[in-house]
């Protein structure tokens, strides 16, 4: 009765506010429940964007003919080597650097202090104290050492799991397909398995379409520094591979390093030539290689990516800005396989 005094405009609004609301339901009990039981669901997320990553080798693998165990075997092997290896120079390479960066700050200070008269003098105070800084947070820090022991026992043991689960998901993938399809309803079997693929395609081509720009920014970033001679060149370039599966920010971040590990221990000059460096490799990315790469794949405006990079942070910290642009890339997969079914010509044309 109310209904029928609603002029037809704001009956579609009202409907389309009902969608809206229960999808925001559905998606705020989703990540509750993720929060709840973050140690299960890490793990599996992590070794969903492990297999879309591996997904390549993988094939290729068997293309060979290799055994489907061994293949998996293999692959998982591979990114252990590629990635613990890259783990281990980057971690180096910061502790040995991190005195040189100190001493940097600390002999900038010093000569701004005398163009800047208080605002160089307070900057010198602050890049003096630095170390006095470090080491309180440290002993206050170290007051749980228990407390962070277990967390390291916690991810170890997370990351050990997500690499036995991205071994399964490789080996019986088909078989996973096929219980989805057994688990659904007959008339939502299609549906799910082509929702499935296509949330599955847009992660695989995001996380392919990041680790080779990440390969190229670390690439040319790397040679950069070693025509520099920036001390840990390499260990850097690791760390701007690493850094750019966060999008944006982890490619300032690891830049950021970069830059002060060439102010610390070859200069002003140098360093400016290595901001240059940095800052020529971020534009080649963000206007050449993103579009002409990730369009390819799913292609999101970066205020998208950023409000999910907020977002994956304000839930889970650091892993969740890691898993949410690829969980982004997914959700634009699955609404593109519903607008492709429901919203294109046909399906607007009535039933006959």
């Amino acid at each position: 009765m109310i209904s029928s005094l609603l002029p037809e405009p704001v009956r579609r609004l009202a409907a389309w506010c009902v969608v809206f609301l229960l999808l925001t339901g559905v998606a705020a009990v989703l990540v509750w429940l993720c929060t709840v039981f973050r140690t299960a669901v890490t793990p599996v997320l992590l070794a969903l964007l492990g297999t879309a990553l591996l997904g390549p080798l993988y094939r290729r693998l068997i293309r060979m003919r290799v055994n489907r165990s061994l293949a998996a075997a293999l692959t998982c092997l591979a990114v252990v080597v590629v990635f613990g290896g890259a783990a281990y120079v980057v971690a180096s390479v910061l502790v040995n650097t991190g005195d040189q960066i100190i001493v940097s700050l600390r002999r900038a200070g010093e000569d701004l202090a005398g163009h800047l008269g208080a605002a160089g003098t307070s900057l010198e105070d602050l890049a003096a104290n630095a170390k006095d800084l470090l080491t309180k947070f440290g002993g206050t820090a170290a007051s749980g050492v228990i407390a962070g022991i277990s967390v390291v026992g916690e991810v170890i043991a997370e990351a050990v799991l997500a690499l036995l689960l991205s071994f399964f998901f490789l080996r019986d993938g088909d078989r996973a397909v096929l219980t989805l399809r057994s688990l659904a309803p007959r008339q939502a079997g299609d549906m799910l398995e082509a929702m499935a693929r296509r949330a599955f395609e847009a992660v695989e081509g995001f996380m392919r379409g990041t680790t080779f720009i990440a390969l190229i920014d670390a690439l040319c970033i790397g040679i950069g520094l070693l025509v520099l001679r920036v001390p840990g060149a390499v260990g850097l370039a690791a760390l701007v591979f690493v850094g750019a599966y966060i999008p944006y920010l982890g490619a300032f971040v690891s830049g950021t390093v970069a830059v002060l590990v060439a102010f610390a221990d070859r200069g002003w000059f140098i360093g400016l030539w290595a901001l240059g460096v940095v800052l020529a490799v971020q534009v080649l990315e963000g206007h050449v290689l993103q579009p002409m790469i990730q369009s390819r794949t799913v292609q999101m405006h970066p205020a998208v990516v950023m409000l999910a990079i907020t977002a994956g942070a304000g839930v889970a910290g650091i892993l969740g800005m890691l898993l949410s642009v690829p969980l982004t890339a997914a959700a634009f997969g699955i609404i593109s396989e519903l607008r492709d079914r429901y919203g294109g010509p046909d399906a607007a044309e009535p039933a006959r």
